[in-house]
């Protein structure tokens, strides 16, 4: 009898179907049948996902490749909060004002550049109340500008001294000041600190500039940058028409017998150091403390 050929698409069917129910490898992984409709819409309360609005957005600390080696927002903010302004101290020594009106000048200078705030402080009377009521000198009772003590110095970015003139040298009350600040040279705590100086005399040839620069010497001590003006005032250091106090040495201001006010010119020179100096202590930065 002779034997019937198979239905070959039966078998082949059969062998689909063997195929689908065992997998390849022992089950897997599985084809699906043709005839099993796989579904297209999605739940209506699914949204698709949108390959051009849709963006993966990176978890707090994760780093993408635009943010690697870069703070976390809210961390650079609090790092701009933190940045510390640069600090010029205008210490001081005034008997009579004249020096004080100017450093108040000069503190407007400084004040004037972003990121840098003048500080005022003045230094310690030396002299007894009787004498200096003899002296016809004012009170300072009420004064807002606070004492500075020497150990404070290390905390000022920029230095600069004001003060009267004695025989075309310092005053004898910014002088024990600095004598006193004798630990502070000795760990060397000032070395590399900007600083200079602004004065008052009381005639014209009474030491605009030799009470500047016999000073320069505690500066070299100390290991302290001196910065003098020079003629960056401009036009103003050459005027000749009018009594201008002041010097390439720094500002400076002709008191008189203790009477006379100082001219715009003068005002005008101090705030120019001051906004002068600030703009070098924003140049060099922070001076660490040795």
């Amino acid at each position: 009898m002779q034997k019937q050929p198979r239905n070959r698409s039966l078998s082949l069917s059969h062998f689909t179907v063997q195929k689908s129910s065992m997998g390849i490898g022992g089950g897997c992984c599985c084809f699906p049948s043709k005839k099993k409709r796989v579904p297209v819409d999605p739940p209506a309360d699914q949204d698709l996902p949108d390959r051009e609005k849709d963006t993966l957005v990176p978890t707090r600390n994760q780093e993408t490749p635009e943010n690697v080696g870069r703070p976390p927002p809210d961390e650079k903010e609090d790092v701009k909060k933190k940045k510390k302004k640069l600090r010029v101290f205008i210490v001081f020594y005034s008997m009579y004002g004249h020096v004080e009106i100017l450093a108040r000048r000069v503190k407007l200078g400084v004040d004037s550049v972003d990121g840098v705030d003048g500080v005022l402080f003045r230094v310690p009377e030396t002299l007894p109340s009787e004498v200096l009521e003899h002296m016809r000198v004012p009170a300072k009772e009420d004064d807002d500008v606070p004492l500075v003590a020497v150990e404070e110095l290390v905390e000022a970015d920029g230095l600069l001294f004001g003060f009267p003139t004695r025989f075309g040298s310092m005053a004898a009350q910014m002088n024990t000041f600095f004598e006193s600040a004798d630990s502070l040279w000795a760990e060397q705590k000032l070395v590399g600190k900007p600083a200079g100086f602004f004065v008052s005399t009381g005639t014209q040839g009474g030491g605009q500039e030799t009470t500047a620069w016999t000073a320069v010497t505690l500066l070299t001590h100390h290991g302290m940058i001196y910065v003098p003006i020079g003629y960056t005032f401009g036009s103003g250091m050459f005027g000749m028409d009018a009594i201008r106090g002041g010097s390439p040495y720094g500002a400076g201001v002709f008191s008189g017998d203790g009477t006379r006010a100082p001219s715009e010119t003068e005002l005008a020179l101090a705030e120019h150091q001051g906004k002068y100096m600030a703009s070098i202590v924003k140049r060099f930065g922070p001076v660490l403390p040795s």
